[in-house]
């Protein structure tokens, strides 16, 4: 079991890979989707959940999806033709990095996949590469909360793998970018993100009790939830923010 089958079950239970309630979900694309017949793209889409809620309140928009995760994008493709989407939306099975369209997009999503750039700055450029003319990016990236001490270090973190909030959006503001939006993850939207991840992947192994790959998945729930409670929980934290590019000179 690969570490991209154990991502597509442990969030069985919590599509948006992300530690985002639904309300919140809502939310972020009631102020984000772009009026009139506009284009969406999501750059590390995964399952594709972020561009099926968004044509579920907006059925007018079209939306292309990228993500290097073959098997998530067919999965993906398949629940859009079954909605009966598939028109509306199109899935691409390849390196987001590398994607590119003729189209221009009037919103371009990347949540919790900047790791598929190389970090943020990085991630933002890609997508202003996308962008049409006063086009905005929705974006969601991990910060500190609090200065990570060695229980966070030692769950597999690394002190500059990200900075506190105040610095993240200085970073953006100075890129050029001018925040339109945000919403900070509760400590609730952790939590539950957590426990569906650990407990989606728990519930297979005990479902799959003859499957080779048990033990692993079983091993893995259990790292992973050590590594939160004893680690990370509290210190790390995650932030949505909708962008537009600032006026250039």
């Amino acid at each position: 079991m690969d570490r991209r089958q154990i991502s597509s079950i442990a969030h069985t239970d919590h599509p948006i890979a992300a530690p985002l309630s639904d309300g919140s979900v809502r939310t972020l694309l009631d102020r984000a989707l772009p009026s009139g017949d506009a284009r969406l793209l999501d750059l590390g889409c995964g399952s594709g959940t972020w561009l099926m809620r968004a044509q579920a309140a907006r059925p007018d928009l079209r939306g292309d999806g990228v993500d290097n995760d073959a098997e998530a994008v067919a999965a993906a493709g398949r629940a859009a033709d079954d909605a009966g989407l598939g028109d509306r939306i199109a899935f691409h099975a390849r390196d987001a990095a590398e994607f590119s369209s003729p189209h221009r997009y009037g919103l371009v999503l990347s949540i919790g996949a900047t790791h598929a750039f190389g970090g943020l700055l990085p991630t933002l450029k890609a997508a202003d590469n996308h962008l049409a003319p006063g086009g905005s990016v929705l974006i969601g990236e991990c910060f500190w909360e609090r200065e990570p001490d060695r229980k966070t270090l030692d769950a597999g973190f690394a002190a500059d793998d990200y900075a506190d909030l105040a610095t993240t959006v200085d970073r953006i503001t100075a890129d050029g970018w001018v925040p339109l939006y945000g919403h900070v993850s509760t400590p609730g939207e952790w939590d539950d993100y957590e426990w569906s991840w650990t407990g989606s992947l728990s519930r297979w192994a005990l479902d799959h009790p003859e499957h080779p790959d048990h033990g692993q998945a079983f091993e893995a729930a259990a790292a992973h939830r050590a590594a939160w409670v004893h680690g990370y929980r509290g210190t790390l934290g995650f932030v949505t923010l909708l962008l537009r590019r600032a006026p250039r000179p």
